[in-house]
């Protein structure tokens, strides 16, 4: 596994993101072509940016929160490069790209125009320093996080279309066991977008994966969070889904080895029938 943050030329120093996504790569591609595999995890952090009170800083925000699945999407990191590391020989590698910043900074899943992106207030938790953000405040902060995320992304997916590669794109996500004290009763849910291809390939191959696997729950496309897959993917007719784990199933690496375990061969099923791999 290699390890990399997008770095644009010394020409454009002025201009240089501030967070640019996290690039990692599993599997040697150098006899086998580009990866066919392009993994997505927009919440895979909940650092904040404690030194720059011009993004946010702590956001006010107590250790409490700074843990909570409000900051981030607990163990999706974890399983997506477990996902990789299991997926990477059949797909002639796995290309990782991650988030450096928590969400509460910017959801990196939603348009810059959308409420979501900058929350005031997530699930119980009151988010102090996202309170009355004005034009500039919103401005400096795509600028600094979702548009040098999504560029490291593009360049990326970029990078394997002009290697003669189309790669799927899968997004990964995890959600909490209980919302506003309603149990979840789903382990595994996939989403689609408006091309249904392979999420339907995904759930014809999940029974018998041990989890309890539901289409477009516990969210779906119509709560608009599909964004990164629209943005990327349907532009170019690539592959697509978006995965959602229970969190309490991928909390610790066992548990994201174990899921893994469980799900790689579904998706790797799945990219088969479709033709991405």
């Amino acid at each position: 596994m290699n390890q990399t943050a997008f770095a644009l030329p010394d020409a454009a120093e002025a201009s240089m993101p501030v967070f640019p996504g996290i690039v990692e790569t599993f599997g040697d591609d150098a006899g086998g072509g580009p990866a066919g595999l392009v993994l997505i995890c927009e919440h895979a952090s909940n650092t904040l940016p404690d030194d720059r009170p011009d993004l946010g800083g702590d956001l006010g925000l107590d250790v409490a929160a700074r843990q909570a699945h409000v900051a981030w999407d607990i163990g999706a990191l974890g399983l997506s490069r477990a996902l990789a590391r299991r997926l990477a020989g059949a797909c002639g590698g796995v290309v990782l790209v991650h988030a450096p910043l928590s969400r509460l900074v910017f959801d990196l899943n939603r348009a810059p125009d959308h409420p979501g992106a900058m929350s005031e207030r997530s699930e119980a938790f009151d988010i102090p320093g996202n309170r009355g953000l004005n034009a500039a405040q919103r401005l400096a902060r795509t600028r600094a996080l979702y548009l040098p995320f999504h560029e490291t992304l593009r360049a990326e997916i970029a990078a394997l279309v002009a290697r003669g590669r189309r790669p799927a794109l899968i997004a990964v996500h995890s959600f909490t066991p209980v919302f506003h004290g309603a149990p979840r009763a789903v382990e595994f849910g996939v989403i689609h977008d408006d091309d249904t291809t392979l999420t339907d390939a995904v759930m014809d191959a999940a029974p018998g994966c041990g989890l309890a696997t539901r289409l477009n729950e516990p969210y779906s496309a119509e709560g608009e969070v599909t964004h990164t897959i629209r943005l990327h993917a349907t532009p170019l007719r690539l592959q697509n889904t978006m995965l959602e784990i229970r969190n309490d199933l991928i909390a610790t690496p066992s548990g994201q080895d174990a899921v893994a375990d469980r799900i790689a061969p579904v998706l790797q099923q799945a990219l088969h029938t479709v033709g991405a791999i």
